[in-house]
Parts: C-alpha cells; structure tokens; sequence
C-alpha cells in the first residue's frame, strides 16, 4: 500500500544572513495524521513551519504540503492549509461570530455562505452560546478554540498548529486537544509543534525531534520510548548509601547513574530489556545497601527529549518571530485570487 503523504521536504535549508536556522530538514508526513515537531529554542520547528506555510521561501531544499510546491505554487498551498500562530488571531472588538465571518470573508466566501460557515465553527467547537458576546470578554481557553477555528474556515486539507496551548489551563488545553483528536480522525493533516512534551505525547501519531535544523531522531512516542530504554530508581536510607547504590546500578546498567542527595535517590536509563525490578533489588541486597523504594518504569518523553537532544542552542541572531500565520496566509492567498 503507497503511503500519501501531505507534508513532504527533502534538505530543507533556511539561512538568516550567516546564522543557519534549517540545515536539511527531512520531513515526511501521511495524510490523516498527527505529526509533532519538537525540539529546543532556536532548533529550526517555527523556521520550518513559516516555509511550509509560505510566509519565507526556503534558502534550498525542497517541500510539498498537500501535493503542492511551496515555492512553485504556493498560492495553491494556501488553499490547502489553515494555520494558527502561538497567540490567538482574533479580534477581541469583534464577536465571535464576527471574528469568523470576517476569516471567511478574508477566504473568499460570499454571501449565505459566509454566516453559515461560521455557525457551523461555533457549533463545532462549542461556542454558540458565547456568539454575540465580544471576544475580549471569553476565557482563554474561549479564544484558542475560536483561533482554531478560524484556521479551519477553509476546511483545511493540513493544519498547522504552533504551540496551540501556550499559557492556558489544564483544562482549556484538554478542549484543544479534543478537537485536535477529532480534526485527525476527520481526516485532517496536523503539523504541531509545542513545548509540552505530554501534548505531543497524548496527540502525535509521530514525533520528529528537531536539532540544530536537523531531524534528530524520528518515530511514534513508544518508538522513542523504547530508544532509550527504561528508566530505574532506588531510594536509599541515608546519603551514606549513595555512592554504593550507583556503583550498583552502573554495574547493572552499563550507564552514568544520577545521584539525587536531597530525595536520597539514584535513577539511571537502562537500554537492557531483560533488567527487572526484582533483578535490581537483589543486587543492591547483596551489597548490604538498604532500600527503602524502587521503580523501574518506561521513561517519559521528557527524558527522551533530554537525551536525544539535549540542551538548547543559543542562536547569536535568532530568526525573525513568525507573523500570526491564520489571517497573513488566508489574507495573501486573498490578495493572489483577486489579482
């Protein structure tokens, strides 16, 4: 069975005078999917997403989203894609269903068809009650759904979402996650890039982890999972018991144990599948060493982030912040089809 794929790049470079922010990015993802692109500050995720939107061309390389070219045609990329920026595109003197009339207007809707396409959003996403009231006024869980939204008027083939859930509750980023859930099972193509290694984990079919504009280390969350191995920790009965309880699990491990003096803890990544919590115990009991707890569990993305790409870059000249990529994309590809 061929794989489609709806974004598709092959040494994707993007130079900002002497500072190299892409440097061969390889990006492959199938239709109907969640793809999450992760990676420190400074590692290339917005550079990458404002190429594939159209709003920078690429310094070479190429890319396709949705069968099209970016730079051969990318007024036909537009009109496959919505987007939504870090920071809600709406207009908070504008109602809601205001805000979304005027997105669908901005997409060359006309007519009756620009009320009810709004509707249809609000009802959606559970903001019909909410329609006439200022969006200044809504939570700001409230805006993120409406901003998502927004990015959806055209009934995108490939959504791009960066950081859709910076600076909202638990709650109001479980709503955006839902209707994440259910824009994939729709079939939907969904780029997101975040800072929440437990978003990614709970919403990606793939993880592409991103450094130094590069694809680090690509695969489904268990896959990277499995990368790195499991991850054990013993508690000791006092730091006297430190130093021999790493000397253990180094000797069990072949690995670089942490030593935690305030929780009186040691945990290191085990990369052998057939270390057992049981095997652990036993040996530390035969060093005379008392436990007081021990674990032996997969590790978190969190630790797989650290691990396989550790800390972040510090670019001198990082590249220019991504303009609000919802209404800049829609309002150029506006722009082109009137002209």
């Amino acid at each position: 069975m061929t794989t489609t794929y709806a974004v598709l790049s092959e040494g994707l470079e993007k130079n900002y005078g002497e500072v190299r922010a892409l440097s061969g990015l390889d990006l492959a993802v199938p239709e109907g999917t969640v793809c999450g692109l992760l990676g420190p500050n400074g590692a290339g995720k917005t550079t990458a997403v404002r190429i594939l939107t159209t709003l920078t061309a690429p310094t070479a390389g190429r890319a396709l989203v949705a069968g099209h070219d970016v730079t051969g045609a990318p007024a036909a990329v537009r009109r496959a894609i919505g987007a939504t920026g870090q920071y809600a595109s709406v207009d908070g003197d504008l109602t809601g269903a205001e805000n979304l009339r005027l997105f669908a207007r901005l997409a060359g809707l006309r007519g009756r068809a620009v009320r009810a396409r709004a509707d249809e959003l609000l009802e959606d996403f559970g903001l019909t009650e909410a329609a006439d009231r200022v969006a200044s006024t809504w939570s700001g869980g409230m805006r993120r759904r409406l901003d998502l939204a927004a990015g959806l008027v055209t009934r995108p083939r490939v959504l791009f979402l960066d950081e859709p859930t910076t600076g909202l509750d638990p709650a109001a980023r479980e709503q955006i996650w839902t209707a994440v859930r259910d824009l994939a099972r729709e079939g939907t193509t969904v780029l997101l890039t975040t800072q929440y290694l437990e978003e990614a984990d709970r919403l990606a079919d793939d993880i592409v982890l991103v450094d130094h504009g590069r694809a680090a280390a690509t695969g489904t969350p268990a896959e990277l999972k499995a990368r790195i191995g499991a991850y054990a920790e013993v508690s000791v009965d006092g730091a006297g018991a430190l130093a021999g309880a790493a000397a253990v699990l180094d000797q069990l491990t072949g690995a670089l144990p942490t030593l935690d003096p305030e929780r009186l803890t040691v945990g290191v990544t085990a990369l052998d599948p057939g270390l057992t919590l049981p095997r652990i115990v036993r040996a530390l009991d035969a060093a005379g060493i008392a436990v007081t707890d021990a674990s032996l569990r997969p590790p978190t993305l969190d630790e797989v982030f650290l691990r396989l790409v550790g800390a972040p870059p510090a670019p001198k000249n990082p590249a220019p912040a991504p303009a609000t990529a919802t209404a800049t994309a829609t309002a150029t590809a506006t722009k082109e089809n009137v002209a």
